[in-house]
């Protein structure tokens, strides 16, 4: 009988889990150096993220950010919080429902989104340096498919 493959997290692991820990590691890779990209600017990734979810969908249930952020309700608060205090975002009553709030974008949130990609632009030149431009465009397509597959 032939013994499974074992996890290594290291180049060549055979392991069932090793795609998952390659993400994993290009994940951190990556949250490192965005992160690093934002932090001039008084914000981390997580928060990027929340004002990401709200330039792309206008005001949302604060309920609804966690889920779409990867972030759970104690955290979405926090991080809520964090952008209220910042005045990059503001909660609002949603009409008809006196314990619901939709967080909304402000303009210096929205400013600071912008502010975000410029400072974005080098250190993610950085992170694909390894690769020439075709394997970026490949890894790029390969990932969305994968991020985005309704099967996975």
């Amino acid at each position: 009988m032939t013994k499974p493959a074992r996890a290594t997290d290291r180049p060549g692991d055979v392991s069932p889990f090793a795609l998952g820990l390659l993400l994993r590691r290009a994940h951190w890779r990556a949250a490192a150096v965005m992160g690093e990209a934002l932090r001039p600017l008084g914000i981390e990734l997580r928060h990027f993220a929340v004002l990401m979810e709200l330039v792309n969908n206008g005001p949302t249930m604060q309920r609804d950010l966690a889920p779409a952020t990867g972030t759970d309700k104690a955290g979405i608060m926090r991080i809520v919080d964090d952008l209220e205090r910042k005045g990059l975002a503001v909660r609002k009553a949603v009409p008809g429902d006196r314990r619901a709030r939709a967080v909304e974008i402000t303009p210096a949130g929205l400013a600071l989104f912008d502010e975000g990609h410029v400072a974005a632009k080098p250190v993610s030149d950085r992170l694909g340096s390894v690769l020439d431009a075709e394997e970026r465009d490949q890894l790029t397509a390969l990932l969305t498919k994968l991020a985005h597959s309704e099967d996975a």
